[in-house]
């Protein structure tokens, strides 16, 4: 690093290498959202990867090969959630040590892929100092309306989450609590949801379907913290916010709520309360929480009357 340069966050790194590459022709979305949508209108997919370092991501001292799998299964599988669309093929590539357990590792993204609907159908393998796996996705969007961006909300908008935040940075907290050194947690830790949230999150499919048929505007999933990402659908839309009672998972603190992330839960924009309460209730799923409304002034950052603070994950970059 140049001495005098301070890092960067990864969406200014994003932003930037956005610029040196082209443009996506018209009816389609390249980088910049959760997943790319590419192909003619009415058969378009869905593309995205993510990538799960051991050590970055996921502490394997508190935590399985299998659920590092299960994990890296289900942060790529959140992409397609939040674009509204359904998850249908997956790669996986791996690469680590020659130690490493590539059937316990398999056995969690097995595991993930099934409860997530979809299927591995290729991937590679490869040796690294450290475990790394990088998990692409396909995916379409059913009936109704097309692909749900960050972009599309309006002042005015009501704001919802499909469900409380903060368990997986909770999970992680008593995991850290319990585990001592070189020694794993008891086992008996993974049968607390707080525990099981952090080590095998859902990527929230069902929802991001019954939100986007339901009339949201713009949607995101909560993978860096609320703050973070709701912050980016605002700034990508265009518009304010301002937020009342953030839901909290039981034993996590409002902090973790707002910046823990990994919670998967997806956060989106809607103009008709009642058409999301109609349509969830219609999928057989839970009402999803209302949080606010998007305002006009497009710096507003409000929750209970006071500024939110920014909070939340990002990887640091030149």
């Amino acid at each position: 690093m140049t001495a005098g340069v301070p890092p960067g966050g990864e969406f200014a790194a994003i932003d930037r290498l956005m610029r040196r590459l082209p443009g996506p022709p018209a009816g389609e979305v390249w980088i910049g959202d959760d997943a790319a949508v590419v192909g003619p209108a009415g058969a378009q997919t869905l593309l995205t990867t993510d990538m799960s370092i051991a050590g970055v991501h996921a502490d394997l001292r508190l935590m399985g090969l299998d659920d590092l799998g299960w994990r890296a299964v289900a942060a790529a599988v959140s992409d397609i959630a939040a674009m509204g669309g359904r998850a249908t093929h997956v790669l996986v590539a791996v690469a680590g040590p020659p130690s490493t357990d590539l059937d316990a590792l398999y056995e969690g993204v097995a595991q993930s892929v099934e409860a997530h609907g979809c299927r591995v159908v290729g991937g590679d393998l490869s040796n690294a100092p450290q475990v790394v796996v990088v998990v692409a996705v396909t995916g379409v969007v059913g009936e109704g309306p097309g692909p749900v961006l960050r972009g599309g909300a309006r002042a005015g908008d009501h704001l919802f989450v499909t469900g409380p935040l903060g368990g997986s940075a909770a999970g992680l907290r008593i995991l850290r609590g319990l585990a001592a050194p070189g020694r794993p947690p008891a086992a008996a830790s993974a049968e607390n949801p707080l525990v099981r949230a952090h080590r095998r999150p859902r990527a929230r499919l069902a929802e991001g379907t019954a939100a986007r048929r339901s009339g949201a505007t713009a949607m995101i999933d909560v993978s860096d913290g609320l703050a973070a990402d709701l912050g980016r659908l605002a700034a990508a839309s265009g518009v304010g916010f301002s937020l009342g009672d953030v839901p909290v998972a039981g034993g996590a603190t409002i902090e973790e709520a707002l910046g823990g992330g990994e919670d998967y839960e997806l956060v989106f924009a809607a103009p008709d309360d009642d058409a999301v309460r109609r349509g969830f209730d219609a999928a057989g799923l839970a009402v999803p929480i209302v949080l606010g409304e998007c305002t006009a002034d497009r710096d507003q950052r409000q929750w209970a009357g006071t500024v939110l603070a920014p909070s939340g994950w990002e990887h640091r970059f030149r």
